[in-house]
């Protein structure tokens, strides 16, 4: 491939490089578009029993959101570099399972689109239906891949971007007693937000008492932080959210284990709003163009992403027994479902 046509796939293979030993490397699908061929990269480092505590790190789902990818290849950068002098880190890494998927959507990446080249958003693309009301097009469509939020053909095979991210958490991730997930966006809002499921059902997850209390530590560990935690269905609910699908696949393979699945969605209005010229440019809307501006969110995000590594290793100090998940359930129904204060989604609390 020639050098700098997709600068993110080239960095991505100069970390795997520079990790050498450190890093297993697989090839997940490839990305054909014209001349060019795009790898679908899924990138391990740390503890490989299957038992170890894991934490997945994703981007570039949503190819015109660069910021993203860019995010999470900063935060694999930090890590390889630091492995020459961070014993620290070597310890980290012996207690727990890093996984980067930093370019799902290579051929989006390179063309600019938030779809992949056959048109489908991969956010849009498992096989899951909304329960609700979903607004329209936003949700989901299969009327046209020429319209945004296209789902795909109904019942064909997922997208191979879409299999390879859910092969690589399923293979990776869901073998874990306790496991995590970052999926790095923007594009919404003017503050930085943690949106975790569901996104097809306006209900509960079954873990909302341990997405609570890691709320509850990072609060108190990331004092004046900027993020707020929410489910995605405060917002707008959707067909074919992959998270959705994993998450319940998770529960259904593997009903002992814990599995949270998290969107990091990075505000990018109050970038548009410090520099509007953005809004005449496509990439404006959704990354920083102002290199300041890039820097200072990289910063940003790579100090939150290093919280959650340590919190998945350290999950057995803050994760709540039985009796602290029935006073977390209620203080999470209180503060995210304040509409259902009272109720207690049977076959929900395990």
């Amino acid at each position: 491939m020639p050098q700098s046509v997709l600068p993110e796939l080239d960095e991505l293979h100069r970390l795997i490089e520079l990790g050498g030993a450190h890093m297993d490397t697989q090839l997940m699908c490839k990305v054909q578009m014209g001349s060019h061929t795009f790898d679908v990269l899924s990138v391990t480092m740390g503890n490989p029993d299957p038992a170890a505590p894991a934490i997945g790190f994703f981007g570039g789902v949503h190819g015109l959101e660069r910021i993203g990818a860019e995010v999470v290849l900063a935060y694999l950068g930090s890590l390889v570099h630091r492995l020459k002098w961070d014993s620290l880190l070597h310890t980290l890494l012996g207690e727990v399972r890093l996984v980067f998927m930093p370019l799902v959507n290579p051929g989006g990446l390179w063309q600019g689109t938030r779809a992949n080249p056959q048109g489908v958003d991969l956010m849009r693309n498992a096989p899951i239906e909304a329960k609700e009301e979903t607004p329209f097009l936003i949700g989901g469509q299969r009327l046209s891949a020429t319209l945004p939020w296209y789902r795909g053909p109904k019942d064909a095979p997922m997208q191979e971007e879409s299999y390879a991210l859910c092969q690589t958490v399923e293979h990776r991730l869901l073998t874990s007693p306790f496991s995590a997930a970052i999926d790095c966006h923007s594009g919404f809002g003017v503050q930085d937000r943690i949106w975790f499921p569901f996104a097809h059902t306006c209900e509960p997850i079954a873990h909302l008492a341990e997405v609570h209390a890691l709320h509850r530590i990072f609060d108190q560990a990331q004092a004046y932080h900027r993020y707020v935690f929410e489910p995605q269905s405060l917002h707008y609910l959707t067909h074919g959210d992959l998270w959705d699908h994993l998450y319940l696949l998770a529960r259904a393979q593997h009903p002992q284990h814990v599995f949270l699945p998290l969107t990091l969605e990075m505000g990018s209005w109050l970038w548009v709003k410090k520099n509007p010229r953005q809004l005449f440019s496509r990439h404006g809307i959704f990354n920083p163009l102002i290199a300041h501006r890039q820097q200072r969110v990289l910063r940003r995000h790579m100090v939150m992403l290093d919280f959650m590594t340590r919190a998945v290793a350290s999950h057995a100090r803050w994760q709540p027994d039985e009796q602290e998940r029935d006073l977390h359930h209620r203080q999470a129904l209180a503060r995210w479902y304040p509409e259902l204060p009272h109720r207690k989604h049977k076959g929900l609390i395990r």
